[in-house]
């Protein structure tokens, strides 16, 4: 098959896939712009970078050690945070059926109504879903456990304020207001001085991911699994300009090795499209819907077998169920 077959091929699935929406279709040329773009910086990495042995990443979710208070075992836990990144060989550019997908997103995103916000204010996010524990019986055997992360957050939008988190039933003020934000605990504030070029907006977090899990740290090198991560974490956030949300899209759209999974299941039962990215066995897939492509959560699923189970094995997944900004921390929108 050509490469012009192939590409009209993956549009085709992609229509099959999501059915037209209310949004207008990308703009003749911009998927082949964001292609041509996808080429040469393939291209520009593979002259660039001498080969370098992989290193075992720990990904999106971290692993954890720590001590299972119940039954005074060993568990590691699968948790929330920003892990490696691993460095590209020969990672082929977006999937065209990705591309499509990702840029509808961002029409969606981008015709969505502006909240007006202001000083005092909190964005607020609710969730439900799971992270995966292993943990280490009596026996010497290892159990696949599942822990709730179901909750509610309201973070101030100028970061004057502390965090208010409600989960499993109780409130706790996080330590520290949250200051202006950064991109592992970003305010509304800070979304919304990102740059909106697709382009400069990647160059930064990919910045922000050589500078922090370059190098010299205990991370691998590239900056491409990193920014997928850092993505898909400020998308989650919930409450988010719309500008910044398409430009994140867009942004994601730039990444080699992205493409889609044509049903995919979030943690509240929904099914959906999802656009997703492979990495070291595990596959990062955040779902949309299929008729207005709003996203609906991410999860993580084994494409290998492994220490946490089969390949096929959802070991972590977190779906959004409400959003937007409110007047003071507790309310809902």
């Amino acid at each position: 098959m050509s490469p012009e077959q192939r590409e009209q091929s993956e549009r085709e699935q992609a229509s099959r896939m999501l059915p037209p929406t209310p949004y207008p279709e990308p703009a003749p040329g911009r998927v082949e712009a964001r292609r041509a773009h996808f080429l040469s910086e393939v291209d520009r990495q593979a002259r660039s970078r001498s080969p370098r042995p992989a290193l075992r990443p720990r990904g999106r979710w971290r692993l954890v050690l720590g001590t299972a208070v119940a039954a005074g075992a060993t568990a590691v836990v699968l948790g929330l945070g920003s892990g490696p990144i691993d460095a590209p060989r020969n990672v082929p550019p977006a999937s065209a059926a990705s591309v499509q997908l990702l840029e509808r997103a961002a029409l969606a995103a981008a015709t969505t109504p502006q909240t007006k916000v202001r000083a005092g204010q909190y964005s607020y996010v609710k969730t439900v879903g799971h992270t995966s524990v292993l943990s280490e019986t009596k026996a010497g055997t290892m159990d696949l456990l599942r822990e709730d992360e179901g909750m509610e957050q309201w973070t101030s939008v100028d970061g004057s304020e502390r965090t208010l988190q409600r989960k499993g039933g109780s409130d706790d003020l996080l330590p520290g207001a949250p200051g202006r934000g950064n991109l592992n605990s970003p305010t509304y504030d800070f979304l919304a001085a990102l740059p909106t070029d697709p382009d400069i907006l990647l160059k930064r977090i990919r910045d922000d991911a050589e500078e922090n899990h370059g190098a010299g740290s205990d991370s691998t090198t590239g900056p491409d699994q990193e920014a997928f991560v850092t993505i898909g974490d400020l998308l989650r956030n919930g409450a988010t300009p719309s500008e910044t949300t398409a430009a994140l899209y867009r942004a994601a759209a730039l990444i080699p090795g992205v493409d889609v999974v044509s049903d995919a299941v979030d943690a509240a039962g929904r099914h959906g499209v999802a656009v997703a990215r492979t990495h070291e066995g595990e596959r990062t897939e955040w779902i949309f819907d299929k008729s207005t492509a709003q996203l609906l959560g991410e999860r993580t699923v084994l494409v290998e077998d492994n220490a946490w189970g089969k390949a096929g094995t959802v070991v972590t997944s977190v779906a959004l169920i409400d959003s937007g900004i409110v007047d003071e921390a507790g309310q809902t929108p």
